[in-house]
């Protein structure tokens, strides 16, 4: 059963659009994962991410696509890489991360409505 929220706690999360700029391997992490750099626009800018899915996924083809990530986590040391933004994703049927995205493409750096 999944916990009852209130709107409140839901508008604390500040979950934005962002476009990938740089996508490359992280053989460093413990579980295999792409370093991401991704701009969410002026407002607040490029933020790094380390990404579980490599499954699904190849650093060249990430470049250009538009995710969604939660911007306002505090930052997390990820072995050599510090974490900025929590990149959203979905579980498939084996367990493989499924990026979570827009319909159509937005401006960078716009909110989760």
């Amino acid at each position: 059963m999944t916990e009852t929220i209130e709107f409140a706690d839901f508008e604390r999360v500040d979950i934005r659009v962002g476009t990938i700029v740089e996508a490359e391997s992280f053989p460093e992490a413990r579980k295999p994962a792409f370093k991401l750099k991704i701009d969410f626009g002026p407002e607040i800018g490029m933020k790094k991410s380390s990404a579980q899915i490599t499954v699904h996924y190849r650093p060249e083809d990430l470049i250009g696509r538009q995710v969604l990530g939660v911007v306002n986590f505090p930052p997390r040391q990820i072995g050599p890489v510090r974490s900025e933004v929590l990149t959203l994703g979905f579980a498939d049927e084996a367990g493989a991360i499924v990026l979570a995205a827009t319909e159509r493409p937005v401006p960078n750096g716009k909110k989760l409505m």
